[in-house]
């Protein structure tokens, strides 16, 4: 029997927190493996647990959701956990600095079960999950801010195929959407973000996005 996905729930709303957690319990594949209503608890949990996914509000007392995502996956951090964010349309910001702290994904407070069942597998597999016209709206509403005066950069050590796949992910595409627009298989598409992701010392494709605005390679 194949192990189940363990999730430590973190929300400072127990009618909030408590739903999540009945509908993660629910699946055979899934198990909560523990609860908390604040960031700073959720950071000695995690530590102390271990889960395969955080999932994790950004707006918690003590220690808020963003500051507890960059102390478990932060830039630095040895053993990173995988971090899931769930918010409201309403807190974009706080979403793209969790985003930057190193979280894998997120997905709204209002969405059905099924989507947030479906994140926490795709992260837990080490994917990470962007919605992708919400992640036009949120990075491309923050790209002025993040992007560097200058232009982008001459040296970059990618292909221009490289170049093209890593303009296409910031834009928000799939890898069955990059397939289809540029006529290749989809496991040639992974191997390009592949060889992205470890050319620029990039985690993961969260990183690639906001990685190709910093850089002023997608406005």
């Amino acid at each position: 029997m194949t192990t189940p996905v363990r999730v430590l729930v973190c929300d400072d709303q127990i009618l909030v927190r408590t739903g999540l957690a009945t509908i993660i319990d629910a699946q055979p594949d899934l198990e909560v493996a523990g609860e908390c209503g604040d960031g700073r608890t959720a950071v000695d949990l995690a530590r102390r647990l271990r889960p395969d996914v955080v999932v994790m509000d950004i707006r918690m007392p003590v220690l808020d959701g963003i500051e507890a995502t960059r102390l478990l996956a932060g830039a630095g951090v040895a053993d990173p956990v995988k971090v899931l964010v769930v918010t409201t349309f309403n807190l974009d910001e706080y979403v793209y600095e969790a985003l930057r702290a190193g979280a894998s994904g997120f997905v709204l407070k209002d969405a059905p079960p099924s989507r947030l069942l479906h994140a926490i597998r795709t992260v837990q597999t080490g994917q990470a999950l962007l919605d992708p016209e919400v992640t036009r709206r949120l990075v491309g509403r923050y790209a002025a801010r993040i992007r560097p005066t200058g232009g982008p950069p001459e040296d970059l050590p990618l292909t221009p195929r490289e170049l093209e796949v890593l303009r296409l992910i910031a834009d928000g595409f799939s890898n069955s959407e990059i397939a289809g627009t540029l006529l290749i298989s989809p496991e040639t598409v992974k191997t390009f973000v592949s060889r992205i992701l470890a050319k620029l010392g990039l985690r993961d494709r969260v990183q690639a996005v906001v990685y190709a605005y910093r850089q002023g390679l997608v406005t």
